[in-house]
């Protein structure tokens, strides 16, 4: 699939999702989250799985899940998680405790910026209004949200931190994965989006 890239040398931010096949919802998380950032945007986003098998597409009831919401599987390929991809990402957002503290393993320096996806969500929305859309860049405002929702980490109860793995169960499991993701990410990609509530 075919995407814009920020301009050469334009500073970015990355974001890695994991899970455990990088088929289900590490890829949903991805591509609803490009679907939101558009082309172009210097947030790149990627994904990968704790036990990946690498090239394949995403799981078929996936595509479904993320097609309702307006994600676009096209051209997806699962990858497994490495210590690199987790030391080039600035965050790390895992579907569950277990995936946050695989990638944390591979590399420790990344606790300080590794959440799982609904927990990364809760603490968004905890962050006093105003102190993020004030950067005009995209990446300054990354970096902003990153540092608020870091000193709100213990402050901010999480119910269900984990998405649940739907590989295997019906459609219901997977779209529920999904709009759980979609719910999540909803706060945090508002303010990389500059889109104000």
């Amino acid at each position: 699939m075919e995407r814009t890239h920020p301009p050469e040398g334009a500073e970015t931010f990355r974001i890695l999702f994991v899970c455990t096949g990088n088929i289900c919802r590490s890829a949903m998380a991805e591509r609803l989250t490009l679907a939101a950032l558009g082309p172009g945007s210097p947030i790149l986003v990627g994904s990968a799985g704790t036990h990946a098998r690498p090239g394949l597409p995403m799981a078929e009831r996936a595509c479904g899940a993320l097609l309702r919401l307006g994600g676009d599987p096209g051209g997806f390929a699962s990858r497994p998680l490495t210590a690199a991809a987790v030391a080039g990402a600035d965050l790390v957002l895992a579907a569950s405790s277990e995936h946050r503290a695989a990638a944390v393993a591979l590399h420790p320096v990344a606790a300080a910026r590794a959440f799982t996806i609904v927990e990364f969500g809760a603490l968004v929305r905890a962050v006093p209004a105003g102190r993020v859309p004030g950067h005009e860049d995209p990446v300054r405002r990354a970096r902003a949200l990153l540092e608020e929702t870091g000193a709100l980490r213990g402050l901010v109860r999480v119910e269900r931190p984990d998405i649940a793995d739907p590989y295997g169960g019906p459609r219901r499991a997977y779209r529920d994965a999904a709009r759980r993701i979609a719910d999540a990410l909803a706060a945090p990609i508002r303010l990389l989006t500059h889109a104000t509530a």
